[in-house]
This record gives structure tokens, sequence and C-alpha cells, in this order.
């Protein structure tokens, strides 16, 4: 059986991608990184998801990025922005941004992957993260697979590595409908950017309103719990 490296945290895309994976003849290897983001609770939710799923193993990497400080997302005396509605929502890249993460995490990933011998990488990116955020753009996975190619013995004797990304030219909402068909036990999983300490969702940063409204082009009550709402229901 082939093996992959499944980039997995604990949201609601690397969920569809590990429930696609899971239904391609691969032994699956999953990576998660503790990078001290505010998000934390994501790795407890994927540690529960991953059961649902035949998983060889399960690496959490610590990566101390909240020493280097610049994004909401790693360091707390910076507020992440919030929001009313979707339509407030730009195209321009935001605070929460967090420097060459996909670059860092990918890096971890073609290491493991050299390590256990698989030829396949899974990333999460996707349409929805074009025009915010730079590391998951098309030609940004293309240009890193032809980085993994040249720098490292795999690639040089020929056997090449794949960065795959199945989910880089759906919608949030294409993402849910997906996964849904699949099963994915969606309260497994968190999108919140700034979650209480509980664990509830705030409903108004970028990515609880893009998971909101998601899961309202589907028709299908999002179990994620939001704080002072509960639940939304469609």
């Amino acid at each position: 059986m082939k093996k992959a490296v499944v980039l997995a945290s604990g949201g609601a895309d690397s969920a569809t991608l590990l429930a696609m994976v899971s239904t391609m003849n691969y032994d699956i290897q999953v990576l998660s990184f503790n990078y001290f983001q505010r998000n934390n609770i994501e790795l407890q939710k994927v540690c529960r998801l991953i059961k649902d799923y035949n998983i060889k193993q399960h690496k959490i990497i610590n990566i101390d990025l909240k020493s280097f400080k610049g994004s909401a997302l790693v360091d707390s005396n910076i507020e992440v922005p919030k929001y009313q509605n979707v339509a407030e929502l730009s195209d321009t890249i935001p605070i929460t941004y967090v420097p060459a993460r996909n670059t860092i995490f990918l890096s971890y990933a073609l290491g493991f992957a050299e390590v256990v011998g698989a030829h396949d990488i899974f990333i999460g990116v996707h349409d929805t993260d074009y025009a915010n955020y730079p590391d998951c753009r098309p030609e940004y996975i293309n240009a890193f697979q032809k980085l993994a190619n040249l720098a490292t013995k795999i690639g040089i004797e020929n056997q090449d590595i794949i960065i795959h990304a199945p989910l880089i030219n759906m919608t949030k909402s294409q993402i849910i409908k997906i996964g849904l068909e699949l099963k994915v036990d969606y309260s497994n999983t968190i999108s919140c950017y700034d979650p209480s300490d509980s664990g509830l969702s705030c409903a108004t940063c970028h990515a609880c309103l893009v998971r909101i409204k998601a899961f309202e082009e589907n028709n299908v009550k999002d179990p994620t719990a939001y704080i002072n709402i509960g639940s939304f229901e469609f």
C-alpha cells in the first residue's frame, strides 16, 4: 500500500481532506502542528476526528511561531478582526496571515515523507482562501512541488513527490458538501480564529463567517457551538 502524508488541523477543510484521502488506497500518516496558535483547541478536535479513520500514525509537531509575532493568530497583543457579515470581508491579506506558515508545514511534511517513504503529500488549501493567503494559491503549490523534487534524495533519484491539493478549486460551500456526503463529523472540527477558553467559536471572525455561510448554503445545521447563540440552524 502506498503511503501518504496528510496535513490536518482541526478545521473543516482538513477534515474533508482526510475523509477524501481515506477513500483512496493509502497508508495514511497525519501531521498536525502546535505553533502556539490562539486556536489550540483545534488540536483537541483533530485528535478526536482521526479516530473516525484508519490512520497509521498521527504526529503533532511543536513549532514556536509565537516568538516571531506579527500575526493575530499567534500574537495575543494583536486583536483578531471581527465583522458583522461576509459582505464586510475583503480580498486583502489580513492580520491573521501567519508568515510562511504553509511553507513551514509543507517542509516538515516533506521531511517526514522522505523518512516514512511516502511520495504523496496532501494539503487542504482551497479557492476561498486564494485572495487572502498567498500560500494557498495553485502557483504556490506547483512551486513547492518543484522545490520538493529538487531538494530531496527521492526527487534526485527520480521518484517524484507529489503535492496534492484536491480542494484547491473548490469554494467552502463545495468542501462542506463533499464532507457531508463522506459523513464527516464536523462537530469534531473548529474553524474559529478566536475561540473562547471553553472552545466556543466567536461567530464574527473571518473563518467563522465563511464557515457559517458554507453550512447555510448546504441547508445543514453547523454542529459547532458559538458564543451565546449555541449552534446555528438554517
